[in-house]
């Protein structure tokens, strides 16, 4: 193991799923990094990861002025998340690493597509793309393969793996979200081992706020950007009301909406947020909001910081600490989630093009099944002959579709379905 400091880490969290051979250059340049500096260089060489650059965040990759995609909301995750670690005492790298790895498992055209898949997938367990992220993690993605020539993925430490699992637990009865699948469920509980259970260790728990803040701050500012999103809405009463709403709904479902209406008329009153009320475009307007996401990112982080170091001190790892933020500063961010949805998700066009995209998607995996496995990649050919039932044949068909861009959805889909594509 490195000489590097990995106070807080154990030989137990830093086990890696398959053995591994050391490389043939160590004896000649010795490798010191730490086993999640190696993880993280593994999730950011990764073909999954580089996907995400074509993969829809709120909008699509080819709307606005070059928009956040999955990739670029991905890398502010990571480094969001590795400032709220370096704070805690948390290992900077392992964070990073699940904030680079947490969406990789997303299919094309982002939560939509998600909710075509596990649709179409209801027969074989369901498809989630926080599920996905682990089969890739541990499956898909090629970099390292057993004795008998099968898949395990990249291979990461047990730490890293745990931190990338947002919800550690199989599909349950009433619940959407779910963090594996069953057929994954051998490596899941190997790298849950000691884990209590259901709760998410320290890094993930990072990883996820780290998640809402990039969401909340950056995705709004390009839906203002993209006149999609105007800021002055909050200081109408009405439109607050609506958006607490639906940020309740959508987000908290706690009853509670006034707390979040006076979370969105305190942030009409800071004056980087009324600096932006009336972005026109111009130089100092995108000054001015660039200024604001800046102070609404370290706004939150400060505040996740100064919540749990204030309960259980610093040096935090693992199991020894949960984050704890702040009642107002999860008002915020959810009030802004919610504008992201309710002036861009919710948008009557936009609602068009998705009930296209999931009618794209369920006619490719129709196509694709029905031709497999000459209708796969390669790759994936052989893990649908080695699979032993139909079930378990779809489900690599899904992956096959996951993995695509939504560029590559579209053109997949001219070539596989005979029908005329209709445009999205």
């Amino acid at each position: 193991m490195s000489s590097v400091n990995l106070a807080g880490y154990g030989e137990h969290d830093l086990q890696r799923w398959h053995p591994e051979a050391p490389k043939e250059a160590a004896s000649a340049h010795p490798d010191d990094r730490t086993p999640f500096a190696r993880d993280r260089a593994r999730v950011l060489h990764s073909a999954a990861l580089r996907r995400l650059a074509g993969k829809t965040q709120v909008m699509g990759p080819n709307e606005g002025d070059v928009p956040r995609t999955r990739l670029t909301h991905s890398l502010e995750v990571a480094q969001i998340g590795r400032g709220i670690a370096t704070a805690l005492g948390a290992d900077a790298d392992l964070v990073d690493t699940a904030g680079l790895a947490h969406d990789i498992g997303h299919p094309p055209f982002g939560h939509n597509g998600e909710k075509a898949l596990d649709e179409l997938a209801a027969g074989c367990g369901g498809f989630e793309g926080n599920a996905q992220t682990l089969r890739i993690l541990t499956r898909l993605e090629p970099k390292v393969t057993d004795d008998g020539e099968i898949g395990r993925g990249l291979n990461l430490t047990r730490a890293c793996l745990d931190a990338a699992t947002k919800y550690p637990w199989p599909k349950r009865l009433g619940e959407a979200k779910f963090g594996v699948y069953g057929d994954d469920l051998e490596v899941f509980e190997w790298l849950r081992e000691g884990a209590p259970e259901g709760r998410r260790c320290l890094e993930a728990q990072i990883m996820d706020w780290a998640d809402d803040v990039a969401y909340s701050v950056h995705d709004v500012e390009d839906a203002v950007i993209s006149g999609r999103i105007s800021l002055r809405a909050l200081t109408d009463p009405q439109e607050r009301a609506q958006i607490a709403k639906l940020a309740d709904e959508r987000f908290l479902r706690s009853g509670e909406t006034a707390l979040l209406e006076a979370a969105a008329e305190d942030l009409v009153r800071w004056p980087v947020v009324a600096a932006v009320l009336d972005h026109d475009g111009t130089l100092s307007a995108q000054v001015a909001l660039k200024r604001l996401t800046s102070e609404l990112v370290g706004r939150f982080v400060a505040a996740a910081v100064s919540g749990t170091v204030a309960r259980f001190g610093p040096g935090l790892t693992r199991y020894r600490a949960d984050l704890v933020l702040p009642e107002k500063a999860v008002a915020e961010v959810t009030v802004l989630k919610a504008m992201a949805v309710r002036y861009v998700l919710h948008d009557g066009a936009r609602k068009r093009k998705q009930a296209r995209q999931r009618e794209l998607l369920a006619e490719l995996v129709e196509a694709l099944a029905a031709g497999a496995p000459a209708s796969l990649d390669p790759m994936l050919r052989d893990a649908w002959m080695r699979a032993s039932d139909d079930s378990s044949r779809y489900r690599v068909v899904l992956d096959q579709v996951a993995s695509l861009t939504d560029a590559q959805a579209v053109t997949w889909h001219e070539q596989h379905v005979h029908n005329v594509s209709k445009p999205l």
